[in-house]
Parts: structure tokens; sequence; C-alpha cells
């Protein structure tokens, strides 16, 4: 995951595509708005394919370390 990258003086902290102010977060917000992958592609051109892949891999692995609690 050498494309997602960490540092608190940007966003705080949050997860973004390295060498940029693009996180992590903003990129599925993207995508779960409708938009697909070209479609980012060409609103910012640069970034890569590779990129948005990344930042799907980054998600799928926090979630698979999720804990569920039922709290009922």
């Amino acid at each position: 995951m050498e494309r997602i990258t960490f540092n608190h003086e940007i966003l705080a902290g949050k997860p973004i595509i390295k060498g940029t102010r693009i996180s992590v977060e903003f990129i599925l917000e993207m995508l779960a708005s409708g938009m697909n992958i070209e479609e980012i592609l060409k609103e910012y051109p640069h970034l890569k394919k590779e990129d948005i892949l990344a930042a799907l891999q980054y998600a799928s692995r926090i979630l698979e370390k999720e804990e569920i609690y039922n709290l009922h």
C-alpha cells in the first residue's frame, strides 16, 4: 500500500493518496455518489487508476479488522 500515506499536517492525519491532499475517504465518497473510475481520473488527472484501487483496498482492509458488538 505504498500509494496510501498519512501526514498529521494534512487533513488531520487521515489516509491520503501519496503526493496529494486527496483522502481515501474522498475517493470513496466520489465512488459512492456514482462516479466511476474514469470520471474521477478526468476530474483529477494527477491521480492514477492504481491510486483509486489502492483507496478501495485500504478501505477493505480496514473493514476486515472491524469488530461488531451487539449492544442489545
